[in-house]
């Protein structure tokens, strides 16, 4: 929901601790791209590929970094930010601030016996929560979303409508979970024998720490006799499979697609760009980041960078694919050279 009022670029500037060049005044109500920004559009030019965008652009701000701030052209009302991103950040919200919650219980809500809350608490239409759940205060529980029985919830959680978090599972403060997405639920256990595959139990749970954030229609396995659990500050996107046993640090960052087999652990500031797949029982050291596809079937150092499959070293698979590409036009050529009618010319 965008503000009706919106923002001078004075108060933008403020906010973001930038230093504002040119009037002040103008006021601000959303955010557009540099070629599409309107005099009541805040913007920004983040990289010198959109210098000729700046330079044409109608926005009615644009925030940059100082390496521009020389630029000739561009609107008359600048914002020199450290980092762009950043600021956009801390402006969004303040420009589009969420929708007042009614704070209550739907009268179609179903609540467990037992089930306790401190403060404000919000349950949704057809929301359900199971016996002897506990929610913090401010927590905030979607249209049929389910939060199973003897679940602990921290403050201020938001778990979005139709998402499911199993029997015993417990987040911390601060928790989002998007719609859709399954947190704690029966991890993929089975023991093959002549009958076929008889189930293993998976009675070891689930943890959130602060802050984590799962995406839309992601799933995390609950452990089958250890806990998974996914540290404070991470961050991970739709349609991710969290396999059980699995241990995942701080402040990771996972992106769309990545499948992660059970048992494996990884450490903390750790990044999975989007399809990478990891087979279970592995470790991921602390800082390693692994590039979109990869397939990871070994262990991982920390602060390595891999990509490709078998997930190696990247510089190693940019050299090989130049040195491929170098390959080509030689094997044209032996071609030619070993055919019938070239040989005895």
């Amino acid at each position: 929901m965008r503000a009706p009022d919106g923002l001078t670029a004075r108060e933008v500037a403020s906010l973001t601790g930038g230093e504002l060049i040119g009037p002040g005044e103008g006021r601000l109500i959303g955010v557009a791209p540099l070629d599409q920004a309107g005099p009541g559009d805040l913007s920004f030019l983040a990289s010198g590929r959109y210098l000729s965008l700046f330079q044409r652009t109608n926005a009615g701000a644009v925030l940059l970094t100082p390496e521009f701030r020389e630029v000739s052209g561009g609107p008359a009302t600048c914002i020199v930010v450290p980092d762009t991103h950043r600021a956009m950040a801390r402006v969004l919200p303040a420009l589009y601030p969420d929708s007042a919650t009614h704070w209550g219980v739907d009268p179609t809500a179903r609540v467990g016996r037992g089930v306790r809350w401190t403060g404000r608490v919000m349950l949704g239409r057809g929301a359900v929560v199971g016996d002897g759940a506990m929610l913090g205060t401010d927590c905030i529980v979607g249209p049929g979303a389910v939060i199973g029985s003897a679940c602990r919830l921290g403050d201020r959680c938001r778990i979005e409508s139709h998402a499911v978090i199993h029997s015993g599972t417990v987040l911390g403060h601060e928790v989002i979970v998007r719609a859709g997405a399954r947190v704690g639920g029966p991890g993929f256990g089975f023991v093959s024998g002549p009958r076929g595959h008889e189930r293993l139990p998976q009675v070891a749970g689930c943890a959130l720490g602060d802050g984590v954030e799962v995406g839309a229609n992601s799933t995390i396995d609950g452990g089958s006799i250890r806990q998974t659990v996914i540290g404070e500050g991470t961050k991970i996107d739709a349609q991710v499979h969290v396999g059980h046993n699995v241990r995942i640090g701080a402040r990771c960052l996972i992106m769309a697609q990545v499948g992660i087999g059970g048992s494996t652990d990884i450490e903390s500031d750790v990044v999975l760009a989007g399809q990478a797949g990891l087979a279970g029982h592995l470790r991921v050291g602390a800082g390693a980041r692994v590039g979109a596809q990869s397939g990871v079937i070994g262990d991982i150092e920390a602060g390595a960078t891999v990509s490709g499959y078998p997930a190696r070293n990247h510089r190693d698979v940019l050299r090989q694919a130049v040195a491929l590409k170098r390959l080509t036009p030689l094997v044209s050529t032996l071609e030619q050279i070993t055919q019938p009618h070239a040989i005895g010319r």
